[in-house]
């Protein structure tokens, strides 16, 4: 439908030979038909000129960019129809050499002629990969597009600090910002001075919901404090690789944003079990919570999310090596609709604690016990016989019996096993 359409620009295809897709996309953004200096000879009606305004709009809906732009080349008529603003309430630019800053321009330029300087009906703008995407692009948007609701920037490395400001200052409706690899970017707040100790300006707040700052290398602990501060509506936080983070970050997400239900931390190697503590005072409101190669992890720090989270759903404790069994048996009693567990690279899990997952978690859908070498055949069977809706199960560098993995097979007859064992098939 119409309320949902999206376009995509894109650099052209190294395969086409057309003059007119030499160029990135957005260059065929051109004047209506009839403002040309000649005209054509008339060439009759087209069954198309019989198709009233709605059934042609339909029909554009689900044409790509470039193709709509050749639309619009047609006639006036077409023109018009192209870019009516209900085809652009989603933009999205692709392509490593597109000049993503000229794209943001000439299209706002464009969208903004029958409202002038403001954009009103474009929403959501990915422009995730276009790495010649810079501040101009993201000022463009943030003077022109007030309504926009999603942002999605993901390896965009030249946007920094200033644009991000810009924007969430401008777009007070923002609620999906996804930041991934933009390496420049250390905070997000309401005041362009960010290192000043200042609460939200004039109790303003970002209305952020979705957060994601993945590899955002130089984040640092007064980072995300003035993040939190600033942004307490926060639902959904990825911090994949944030390496200077600290278990003194977490507590300032604990404080300011209590609604966090998704969390992420994988890799975040200097965060233990004091942060694992702050993250468990989200309580009942975390459902996802990732760990993965938190070296400093222990079973005091899972104990601390086991006894105050009994709603968790998803763990992710991959290569935490300082879990064992005890850690497991505290999740399972505590944290009864789990659904999805992973501990692989976990030494020392071994069947006892499988066992105890199987006796208090029949629920479970998804389990990784990769490289695992405690486990073996009699584990397996605890969570087979017991977790008879097991979908997915890696065993991968396990020491476990061929007689193990069809016991598996017989009582969850839709789990797909990853294993490296080439006896069973």
């Amino acid at each position: 439908g119409l309320d949902s359409s999206t376009r995509t620009l894109s650099t052209p295809s190294p395969g086409l030979k057309s003059s007119s897709l030499s160029s990135p996309t957005v260059a065929v953004v051109h004047p209506q038909p009839g403002a040309r200096a000649h005209t054509r000879v008339s060439r009759g009606h087209s069954p198309a000129d019989l198709l009233p305004d709605g059934v042609l709009l339909q029909i554009f809906s689900h044409l790509p960019t470039n193709q709509l732009c050749r639309c619009a080349r047609v006639c006036r008529r077409w023109y018009n129809l192209a870019w009516d603003p209900r085809l652009w309430r989603t933009v999205r630019l692709a392509g490593e050499l597109l000049h993503a800053d000229r794209a943001v321009r000439v299209l706002t330029h464009r969208l903004c002629q029958d409202t002038p300087n403001v954009c009103l009906t474009l929403e959501t703008v990915v422009a995730s990969g276009c790495k010649r995407l810079t501040d101009r692009g993201l000022h463009v948007l943030a003077q022109c597009c007030p309504e926009l609701r999603r942002l999605e920037v993901a390896g965009c490395y030249n946007v920094s600090n200033e644009a991000v400001f810009e924007v969430v200052s401008q777009c007070p409706n923002l609620e999906h910002l996804d930041l991934s690899g933009c390496s420049k970017v250390t905070c997000i707040s309401l005041t362009e001075e960010a290192s000043l100790q200042l609460s939200p300006l004039h109790g303003q707040q970002i209305s952020i919901h979705y957060l994601d700052m993945t590899d955002c290398f130089c984040l640092e602990d007064e980072g995300l404090r003035i993040i939190a501060t600033h942004c307490p509506r926060l639902t959904h936080l990825y911090l994949r690789r944030c390496t200077r983070l600290s278990d003194e970050a977490l507590r300032h997400l604990a404080l300011h944003c209590p609604s966090i239900r998704e969390l992420s931390l994988s890799d975040c190697r200097l965060v233990g079990d004091f942060g694992l503590r702050e993250v468990a005072r989200l309580e009942g409101c975390l459902r996802y919570l990732s760990v993965a190669h938190c070296a400093r992890i222990t079973d005091v720090g899972v104990r601390y999310v086991a006894r105050y989270c009994p709603k968790l759903r998803y763990l992710n404790a991959r290569g935490c090596e300082g879990l064992t069994d005890h850690g497991l048996g505290h999740l399972a009693r505590s944290c009864p609709k789990l659904k999805s567990l992973d501990v692989g690279k976990c030494p020392l899990v071994s069947d006892a604690g499988l066992e105890q997952l199987a006796l208090y978690c029949g629920g479970l859908r998804r389990v990784s016990l990769r490289a695992c070498e405690s486990v073996t055949g009699r584990g397996l069977q605890a969570l087979a016989a017991n977790c008879c809706q097991l979908q997915l199960l890696n065993v991968q560098e396990c020491e476990v019996s061929p007689e193990a993995l069809r016991f598996v097979r017989r009582h969850c007859r839709k789990c797909v096993i990853e294993h490296t064992n080439p006896a069973f098939y």
